[in-house]
């Protein structure tokens, strides 16, 4: 007995260690965040994503840039269940598509993407694009962007695949050919305006570089010929 005291007192502690006993303060902090790690996942899923209409900055003209374009194709797909008048019809869509191309050339065109076109009757007679955009300075909202560019170019190719199933229904397809007509006029104005104001952006910001800072333009054109030497 006396020799395996010896023995054990004599023992070296185990290399690298210290007290046996648990940190207690680790351990409270672990069980706190693990206590509350549920919980807080739980929250985040609770918490409903916002509506576009939230993220908008313009929910009232992202609604109106919607309504008149989808209530066109609504009333010349379902139009025929509700009434067989078809001059109503066409009086109806007609109507709609006229109220869409005003409300997307003039308004909500500057509002959701900040994009302006117009024809300018010179006193020749010829006319003239012209285009108006927003300040660079003044970045437009990604969801207003997004919805308004996606929405102008999904209408237009669905009025296209309408066309190709109506070919030989001239009454219907003479609806369609008034969509496109003035779904193609915003697609096109508002292309080249967007086009219109990247080079307007682009060589206005070439400009202020070449002028505010000619000294830096040196420096680094100087810097990139002497790495040749």
């Amino acid at each position: 007995m006396g020799s395996r005291a010896n023995l054990l007192s004599g023992a070296a502690p185990f290399a690298g260690t210290g007290s046996l006993e648990p940190d207690v303060e680790t351990a409270q902090e672990t069980n706190a965040r693990g206590n509350m790690t549920p919980q807080n996942v739980q929250t985040q899923s609770n918490t409903p994503n916002p509506s576009i209409w939230e993220q908008s900055s313009h929910p009232v003209a992202l609604a109106f840039h919607l309504l008149f374009r989808t209530g066109a194709l609504i009333v010349y797909l379902f139009g025929s269940l509700f009434s067989d008048n078809f001059p109503l019809i066409f009086i109806i869509c007609v109507l709609l598509l006229s109220f869409d191309f005003w409300t997307v050339k003039n308004v909500t065109g500057r509002l959701l993407v900040g994009l302006r076109w117009w024809n300018d009757i010179q006193q020749d007679g010829t006319n003239v694009w012209m285009f108006e955009s927003r300040d660079p300075s003044r970045p437009v909202n990604p969801v207003d962007s997004r919805i308004f560019w996606i929405s102008l170019y999904v209408t237009i190719v669905l009025w296209l695949i309408l066309a190709f199933f109506n070919l030989f229904s001239p009454e219907w397809l003479l609806i369609i050919i008034v969509a496109i007509a003035l779904n193609a006029a915003n697609v096109i104005g508002y292309t080249q305006c967007d086009k219109d104001a990247k080079k307007k952006w682009a060589t206005g910001f070439a400009a202020r570089a070449a002028t505010s800072s000619p000294s830096m333009v040196g420096r680094l054109f100087s810097a990139g010929i002497g790495r040749f030497f």
